[in-house]
């Protein structure tokens, strides 16, 4: 990509973003959702065209492109899905075919061309492909298979993102697009495509959230910045993007004292110039003339040139501002504090839930940690809005601290309707004007001040994150914190910083998720629903 843009509407996407990924090459691609990050695999597998600049794609051996969602109608069948992704290698076949019915009357170069087909076809597996994608789903967690006359409404949205995954891989294509390619696959499942993709022969440029497929698959990463709209390239795998991340914001931290300090200077320089000025005489007596009237003069020329020359780097100062970079994310618990009483324990006893929970017993001390396991549908979601409050058991009972705050995996209203803006949402039940909340929520570094206008339903599933991730950590203290797959949404390096804050809350803790990393770092209670 050479200077390309692409703008949706009045709204810019991407903005004059360059880079170039290499034959063989495995790219991992991060940011917040709504950054950028599908619209830009979708120009590299020739879905959408530049609006400027220059593209160019070379993969000879084909383009796999998965997309997160399957876009087929629901009538549609799994064969459908299937034959879409299988296309490439299908028209390969064509050609070979016709090109085999011509050899009778072909010179050398449709000989060459022949072979050459025939080649391409057998290096990528072609007579193998659907046995393949068969092969592939078993491997990605669907052991029964998916009948391909099954129509694709009947399936889970976990069946249909693993069908469309299977299918995609069995092309093999030397160029792989995969969005959120870990997306309900399960830890076998997951190993299983990290050592495949690492294997593969050709280009994978993955976007994602999954810090640890970043880190065992993509040396490379390239990180889609939702505020500038631009792309920046980050080597030495993970491990580097966070080293840069870190240094971007110590580089920060500096150019702000800078500013600070020099802007401390300038003003100093006035006042003191200022306040030599007027102990310069302005007139002499009538009769006085001479060398000394000309030094009187000289001087005050030279301090008012002092003067104005401060003046106007301080007004330059001032509308080329440095802010200073985030606060650190935390998270506090009013057991912190020895003059609040203690938060009481968390106990659940005998709680069932119309099928979808049992808890015969569950007891959480204050401060006590607790992770919450399981796949899709287990109940994970249900404990959570149990212990917050927000869902009444159908049996059993629950205590709980006075102050609980609760991370919710999606918003527990139609956010798409919501006209507010996103300044108002965030002071919303909090006393005085929305405006007199500004510098709390700037404050964080989750938003620009740009955004603090924008209605809610404009906001990608990522800001709306953000927001919410907002309210609770400036929420005041709270005894229970219940965090819902923290991790959905956000781009990783806003992760670790959770992961960071989550080390320094001493309250009590529940969080529910599917990530890896968090999974192998996490110290505490264990529940496998």
């Amino acid at each position: 990509m050479t200077e390309v843009s692409k703008r949706y509407g009045d709204r810019t996407v991407l903005d004059r973003v360059s880079f170039t990924v290499r034959p063989g090459e495995k790219v991992g691609v991060v940011g917040d959702n709504g950054s950028g990050k599908s619209t830009l695999l979708r120009l590299l597998a020739g879905r959408e065209t530049p609006d400027n600049g220059t593209l160019t794609v070379r993969a000879p051996g084909g383009i796999g492109h998965l997309a997160q969602t399957l876009d087929l109608p629901a009538s549609a069948r799994v064969g459908d899905a299937v034959h879409r992704a299988l296309a490439d290698l299908r028209a390969l076949e064509s050609r070979i075919r016709a090109a085999e019915a011509a050899l009778g009357t072909a010179g050398p170069a449709g000989l060459d061309e022949y072979a050459a087909l025939v080649a391409e076809f057998e290096v990528r597996g072609g007579h193998d492909a659907d046995r393949r994608v068969a092969t592939t789903l078993r491997r990605l967690g669907e052991r029964t298979g998916l009948d391909r006359d099954r129509r694709l409404g009947t399936l889970s949205g976990g069946q249909r993102s693993r069908l469309a995954l299977a299918a995609t891989l069995a092309a093999a294509p030397e160029l792989l697009l995969l969005d959120e390619p870990t997306n309900d696959l399960d830890d076998e499942a997951v190993a299983w495509l990290e050592d495949h993709l690492r294997r593969h022969r050709g280009t994978v440029v993955a976007a994602t959230h999954d810090r640890a497929f970043l880190d065992r698959v993509t040396p490379t990463v390239l990180e889609v910045d939702h505020d500038r709209h631009t792309v920046r390239r980050h080597g030495d795998g993970y491990a580097g993007y966070l080293v840069a991340k870190a240094a971007e914001r110590a580089r920060w931290a500096r150019e702000h004292e800078q500013w600070r300090a020099e802007t401390a200077r300038q003003e100093r320089l006035a006042r003191a110039n200022i306040g030599l000025l007027a102990e310069i005489p302005r007139t002499g007596p009538r009769s006085f003339s001479g060398a000394g009237a000309f030094r009187a003069r000289s001087r005050a020329h030279g301090t008012q040139s002092r003067i104005r020359n401060a003046r106007e780097r301080l007004q330059r100062l001032a509308e080329h501002p440095v802010p200073p970079p985030p606060q650190p994310l935390r998270f506090t618990a009013r057991i912190d504090q020895a003059t609040e009483e203690p938060a009481t324990a968390t106990v659940l006893d005998g709680v069932r839930v119309d099928g979808r929970l049992d808890i015969p017993s569950l007891r959480l001390a204050p401060g006590e940690r607790l992770l919450v396991t399981g796949p899709n549908g287990a109940g994970k979601t249900t404990l959570l809005r149990v212990l917050a409050g927000e869902l009444t058991p159908d049996s059993g009972t629950v205590q709980r601290p006075s102050r609980v705050g609760f991370l919710r995996q999606s918003v527990p209203y139609d956010a798409t309707r919501d006209a507010r803006s996103l300044l108002a949402a965030f002071a919303a039940g909090r006393p005085g004007h929305p405006d007199e909340h500004a510098a709390d929520l700037l404050a964080l570094g989750l938003f620009r001040a740009a955004e603090l206008t924008v209605p809610v339903r404009d906001l990608s599933a990522g800001r709306r994150r953000r927001l919410e991730l907002a309210r609770l950590v400036t929420a005041g203290p709270l005894d229970l914190l219940l965090l819902d797959e923290p991790t959905n949404h956000l781009d990783p390096a806003l992760v670790e910083d959770i992961e960071a804050a989550l080390a320094h809350y001493t309250g009590t803790l529940v969080v529910a998720t599917h990530d890896r990393v968090i999974r192998e770092r996490f110290q505490g209670t264990r529940l496998t629903l």
